[in-house]
């Protein structure tokens, strides 16, 4: 494969210690995909958009969108609900890594299109295998369809 066309995995987390798991973990699945990491929604869509830091970046969407719900500047429901109203991005897997285990959070993601939603389990081993498999399965096994 062209290493040109391995999408990343954008990983949008705030808490420093989840993120730095979450990449360890990636990492120990062996996966090509590189990982990006951002700490608030804003941040997410500019990276989407490509505009303002991230405005050289390639225009090819990730692979998949780790997004932790509970952030500043912008939380992940309202990047989703931006992200599911655009038609070029409306494609793009998401899903939501979150503490969150509130009913509301919950219902809205789903309501949203979220593709996943993922409980972040406090027990070390178990947040590691949850990260593994899910870049495993959205970088590797998933296959979006092209846009038209």
């Amino acid at each position: 494969m062209n290493d040109r066309f391995i999408r990343t995995i954008l990983l949008v987390e705030d808490s420093q210690a989840d993120a730095e798991m979450a990449m360890d973990a990636l990492r120990e699945a062996n996966l090509v995909n590189p990982v990006v990491h951002l700490e608030d929604g804003v941040d997410c869509l500019d990276y989407l958009y490509a505009r303002g830091a991230w405005a050289d970046r390639e225009r090819l969407d990730p692979a998949v969108v780790l997004l932790d719900i509970k952030m500043p500047r912008m939380n992940g429901l309202d990047v989703l609900t931006q992200m599911r109203a655009d038609e070029r991005m409306r494609r793009i897997p998401v899903v939501i890594l979150s503490s969150s285990r509130e009913e509301s959070d919950l219902a809205r993601s789903w309501d949203l299109g979220v593709n996943a939603y993922v409980i972040k389990p406090v027990d070390v081993d178990q947040f590691f295998e949850a990260v593994r498999t899910l870049g495993q399965f959205w970088a590797v096994l998933n296959q979006a369809p092209e846009l038209d």
